[in-house]
Formats: C-alpha cells, structure tokens, sequence
C-alpha cells in the first residue's frame, strides 16, 4: 500500500527537478526532528491561499501542510464515494499528486479545499465507472449504542445504517455525491456546484431526488 497522503512527486510542477534543500549543522541543543517540527507549526499558522502559492514555487513544506490540514476530511469524502479504504487511499493519493502538477495552473476563483473535493470527487466518479460490488459499510457508521438498549433496538439501529448504505449506493454517483457533499460535508450548493461543475439547477434537481428516494428507502424504520 502507498504511504498514506506524503506525495513526493519527483518533478516540480512546471517540470524542473525539485531542488535539494541545503544540509545545516542543528542549532546547538536543537534535534532534527525539533527543527522539522518547527517549520511544520510555522507552516501550519499560515492560510492556504499563502500556502499554495508557495507550494506552486516548490516549497513542498508548503504542500505538505496543505496535505495535513485536508487529508483526513478528503478521505472521509473518498470512503462514502467508494465504500473502499483502500481505494479511497489511493484515490486521495492521486489526487494530492494531481494538485501538485496543477498548482501553476489553479485559478483562486474557489479556495484549495473546494478545489481538492473537485479533484477527489471527479477521481472517485472515473473510478465508479468501472462495475465494484455493493458495498455495505460506506455511510453512515451505526450510532454507538446506548449501554441500556435492548439487543433487539440495537439490531434495528444497525439494520437501520446498513439500509440507509444501501440506498445511498444505489442512487448513483452523481446523486449520491450531491447528497454527501451537502449532508455529511456542509459545502454550499455555491461550493457543490463547482466541485461536481454543473449548474445549481441541476445541484437542487439532483438533492431533491436523492432526498426523494432516500426518504422512500428509510420508510419503514421511521
């Protein structure tokens, strides 16, 4: 398996190798790994429109703060879109790499996360293409259950989750990846729009219908 979001890729975006950073003598009394910590915090304080100017210079400190800020939401998004951990690494991963090539190019009409759910929800819909098995425990995870319930309420709970997973995955991906961007990751229909890049119109049409059948599906546990 690939090591989890530390792109690295061999070539700066604009094709140049990247360059080595110069070796130092510590600080005395400073370790490595205290110097390294430091300028991960250093990099962490600062916003990500700074951070992704610098990383499109090739500062990939830079773009690893960006990795770190926005990987975990990103492959909560790719495991509901895929119902896979695996894949959803992978599909993180790739898109990470692809950010990196197009820094150069990426135009701030959206911040880096909307711009990184593009990316990662396009990478999971070309994935989606390829028939997969249903999966049963993409979304969403069954409530923790209370230490009083009777083992027959949690059972019904559970069947309740695996139900509501079932009918999420048979809307299909484009209904489906309406309804989680806007129910589990809050983004605005503004944002959804630009990720899934369709009109509102078509955001709205395709929320009301996974609600429709979602409602429908869930009918007999309410």
């Amino acid at each position: 398996m690939r090591q989890k979001f530390r792109p690295r890729p061999p070539r700066h975006p604009r094709g140049h190798e990247l360059p080595s950073r110069p070796t130092t003598q510590p600080e005395s009394g400073v370790t490595a790994g205290q110097r390294r910590t430091t300028e991960q915090d250093l990099h962490g304080d600062l916003p990500d429109a700074l951070l992704t100017v610098r990383a499109g210079e090739g500062d990939d400190d830079a773009f690893a703060a960006l990795v770190r800020r926005h990987g975990s939401r990103l492959l909560a998004l790719a495991q509901r879109l895929l119902g896979n951990p695996t894949d959803a690494e992978d599909a993180v991963q790739d898109a990470f790499i692809s950010a990196w090539r197009q820094l150069p190019e990426f135009h701030r009409d959206a911040s880096f996360g909307t711009w990184m759910y593009r990316i990662v929800t396009n990478r999971c819909l070309n994935m989606q293409r390829v028939p997969r098995p249903l999966p049963l425990d993409t979304l969403p995870e069954p409530a923790t259950a209370d230490p009083g319930s009777s083992p027959p309420r949690v059972a019904e709970s559970d069947a309740a989750a695996a139900a509501l997973s079932r009918a999420l995955w048979e809307l299909g991906p484009e209904l489906r990846a309406c309804w989680i961007l806007r129910e589990l990751h809050g983004l605005t229909y503004a944002e959804i729009t630009h990720v899934v890049g369709c009109t509102e119109q078509t955001v709205r049409g395709r929320l009301f219908r996974a609600r429709r059948a979602l409602t429908e599906a869930m009918r007999p546990w309410h």
